[in-house]
Parts: C-alpha cells; structure tokens; sequence
C-alpha cells in the first residue's frame, strides 16, 4: 500500500503499530470518492483532503487511542473497522466505525477527549485531518460544514439507539435477576417437600397395610375415626405451636409414648408436637386401643401429618411462585397495548416486589392515597421509572434504612414523592444527577443511564421530576398528567 514517509502536515507521534502512509495520489482519489458522506465533492476538493490527510494504516488488533486521549483528528476510514470500547460497563461496543464513514473529532463537535478505548478490528487504512487543518478545510471544501453537522447527527441518533438498547439490557437484565433470585426460596422449597413428601407416602403406604391387618372390631374402627375427626378439628382450630414451646412439647410426649411402648417416637413425637397435639389427647386412646393397635395408631397418625404438612408446604411454595409470576405481570404489563390506565400505587407494590430480596433490613411506609385515579401511561415504561429511583434510594442507604413512599392527587396531576434517609446527594451534583453517563457509582457500578431514562421517559408523559435532598432526606417528586392525550 505504500511506503513510511514523514508527513509535514501532520508531525503528531502515532500509536505503536500504526504506520504513516504516502500511497498514489490517483488511488487515495478513487478510495475517497467510495465515500458516501463525502459524494458530490470536486477533483479538487478531494485532492485538498490527499494533500493536508496523513494517510496511515494498522493491523487488526491495534489500539488507535485510550479512554481520555484528546481527540485531534478527523479520521476518513477508506478500508477496515474500529470499535470504541469502555474500560467498565460490560464488553460491548460504545461506538463502531467501519469503512466509508467519517469519524473521530469532526468541525463543529464539542468533543475533547475520546469517551473509550479504540480498536482496530479489521486491517485499517484511512486518512487524518488533523483538527488545526479545519478551518482552512471548511474554506476550501463549503460543503464539508453541512457534512459535518450530519455526521453529529448520525451520531447523536446512533448514541441515543445504544443508550436505549443499554437500558432495556440492563432492565431485562435486573428483571431476570431479581425474578430468579426471588424464585429460587420457594422453588426449592417445594422441590425439598415434594421429594420428602414422596418417601413420606411410600412410608404411609405400608403403614396403612399394617393398619389393616389389625383386623379391629367395627366398635373400635367407629371410636378410633370419632377420635381422629376430633383431634384434626382441634388442630385446625388452634394457634400455630410456638416454636420455643415445642422442645417441652415434644419431650412430654415421647414420656407418654414411651410409657405406651412406642416404637420410633423419635420419629413421632415432632410430628405429633409440631400440630400442637398434647399428651391428653393421646389418652382417649386408652379406653379402646393398646398394644401393636396403639403402636400403628401412632405411626399412622404420625406419618398423615408429616405428609399433610410436606403437602402444604408444596401448596404455599407454588403459590408464591404464582403470586411472583402475577407481580412480573403486572411489572411487566406483558400482552397488553403501549398505553394502558395504570394504577400507580399497584405498579409501585409490584416494582417493590421485584426488590423485595434487598428490603430486609428496609422499613417501607407507604403513604398512598386511596383515591388516586388512574393515571394514562405506558405501564411498563413506568415500572422503570420506579425501578430506577428505588434501586438508587437502595444504593444510597446501602439497603438498609427507610423508604417512604407516597402519591397524592394534584390538580390535574399525580404526584409521587419516594423518600429515603441515605446521606444525600451533595449540592453541587443536583445539577448533573440527570446527565447521561454520569455516576457517583464505582466504576462497574452503573452506566450513568438511570437517570437519564427516568427524564427522558417521564418527558415522554408530559411529566417532570424534581429533586431535593439534605443528608437523611432525600426526595425525588414526579408529576405525570392523568390524561396522555397526544402525549404520543
């Protein structure tokens, strides 16, 4: 492609692995008119960007340039590919140049420093413009001011593409987070349960084949069926044992069965102890069981209610798991029409759901008004704004401390106030909290889009979000119309 030559337009040192270019003039001419941002320019025109361009090129692999290097130059790229990657975030691309565009600093662009670290992930070759040369470029070339603003506006689009797409990964993100970690409790749960529950019916099985070869008169099945219809009434009537309560429990009981010649109380006592039944009631048994009669009595009795409490524990899991898939619904506003008529304080009961495994050591006080109207938003659009705010206040406290959270009627407005008693946000940060890519956070910590999103979407419902805060009292106001008409 050329040889290295010392370009005197351009004397600014390149990066390792990048060689300085001097190709025929005639070829950098026919790469240049591949360009379509720069379709329309004259012979001459292009001649001025081979004249005043340092033409280079660099292996796959290279690094053109680190997060913070000032940007100096526009890059013509005539072959190959560049991907702008952050140091935090997460590995994707920030931004993607490849062949045929204009990139780097442009006329016009506030851009100082490059946001990332460059790669080449194709063989380059392009041409730079160093940006001393723009001034004399724009008057050489009147066009290029026109291109220019159009490659910023491509830009802007692009960026704002990615920030979205970031936004709905990292929520999709939290969402599945939050839902797996949420479901793991009760799933594993019922799956324990569900296990002992099978050994349990297999134990009850054989049991119950004891019990019918006891050959029991009919006077004796009658009184023993009375007893166990009467024992389960009055178990299901009284209070859950207390568990300090049990160990007496219990040991009062194995005194009894041993007294009886009980086989495996150690087996039947906790059963017995954990529905709250007593020795007493054990001792209407007297009058017409005894023996091996007593002893299977026991057993069976014993291994009914480990199986009835192994079941209930299925049931109570599931249905957790169900209430968890309703919540996800209703956070999600799955199969349902871009606007919807939301009731905010049930949005912000599922958006808590969804954080309920950071809220053990959070007090919640929930301040809704019982007569709030429905308010006309993208219901889902607005879980994310209560995620982003919850999830901040979360931050703040280190989960641990109060959220107050409260919504009252204004005008023809709702408005929400979410509290927390966290340090505060300093007063010289009120202005840029809503900046996109900005963050307090540690690096990895966040991309500095939460935010952002949050204006951006409550812009969206003709609503607007204020923030005030002192250290232990921070609140962020939102106020969204009732009605969206036109609002999209």
């Amino acid at each position: 492609m050329g040889t290295f030559l010392e370009n005197p337009v351009d004397s600014a040192p390149l990066p390792p692995g990048v060689l300085q270019l001097h190709s025929d003039p005639g070829k950098l001419l026919h790469a240049l008119r591949r360009i379509r941002q720069l379709d329309g320019l004259t012979e001459g025109e292009l001649l001025w960007l081979v004249r005043h361009g340092r033409e280079f090129s660099a292996p796959t692999g290279t690094r053109l340039f680190a997060d913070g290097d000032p940007a100096t130059h526009m890059t013509i790229l005539l072959e190959g590919e560049i991907q702008v990657r952050r140091n935090f975030g997460g590995q994707g691309s920030l931004f993607i140049g490849r062949s045929g565009q204009l990139t780097g600093l442009v006329p016009f662009s506030r851009m100082k420093t490059h946001g990332g670290n460059g790669f080449a992930t194709e063989p380059l070759w392009g041409l730079q413009i160093p940006k001393s040369s723009f001034p004399e470029m724009l008057t050489a070339i009147p066009s290029m001011a026109q291109r220019c603003v159009s490659v910023m506006m491509d830009r802007v689009r692009e960026m704002t593409r990615l920030e979205q797409q970031t936004e709905k990964l990292g929520a999709l993100g939290k969402l599945a987070a939050n839902l797996a970690h949420e479901l793991n409790n009760p799933a594993s749960a019922a799956q324990r349960a569900a296990s002992n529950l099978l050994e349990e019916l297999r134990s009850y099985g054989r049991i119950s084949f004891e019990a019918g070869r006891l050959c029991l008169t009919a006077e004796q099945e009658q009184k023993y069926r009375a007893w166990d219809a009467k024992l389960r009434s009055g178990i299901a009537s009284r209070a859950t044992p207390n568990p300090l309560a049990l160990g007496p429990l219990e040991e009062q009981l194995t005194q009894w069965l041993d007294a009886h010649r009980i086989a495996d109380t150690w087996k039947i006592a906790p059963a017995l102890a954990e529905a709250g039944i007593e020795p007493g009631d054990l001792a209407l048994l007297d009058g017409f069981l005894d023996g091996p009669a007593l002893s299977v009595a026991m057993m069976h009795l014993a291994s009914s209610l480990r199986a009835e409490r192994m079941t209930g524990a299925v049931l109570e899991s599931t249905a957790r798991i169900f209430e968890l898939i309703r919540a996800i619904q209703q956070y999600s506003y799955m199969d349902q029409t871009p606007m919807q008529e939301v009731d905010i304080a049930q949005s912000l009961a599922s958006t808590l759901s969804m954080l309920q495994y950071r809220m053990k050591d959070v007090r919640i006080i929930r301040e809704f008004d019982p007569h709030l109207p429905l308010v006309s938003a993208n219901g889902s659009e607005l879980n994310q704004v209560w995620m982003a705010l919850l999830e901040n206040a979360l931050d703040a406290m280190n989960d641990r401390g109060t959220i107050r959270l409260l919504t009252q009627r204004s005008g023809d407005m709702v408005r929400v106030e979410i509290w927390d008693d966290g340090p505060g946000i300093p007063p010289e940060l009120h202005s840029r909290i809503f900046e996109p890519f900005f963050t307090t956070k540690s690096p990895g910590g966040g991309l500095g889009l939460g935010l952002d999103s949050v204006q951006r979407i409550l812009s969206r419902l003709r609503g607007f979000i204020e923030v005030q805060s002192r250290p232990g009292a921070t609140c962020f106001q939102i106020r969204i119309p009732m009605q969206q008409a036109g609002a999209y």
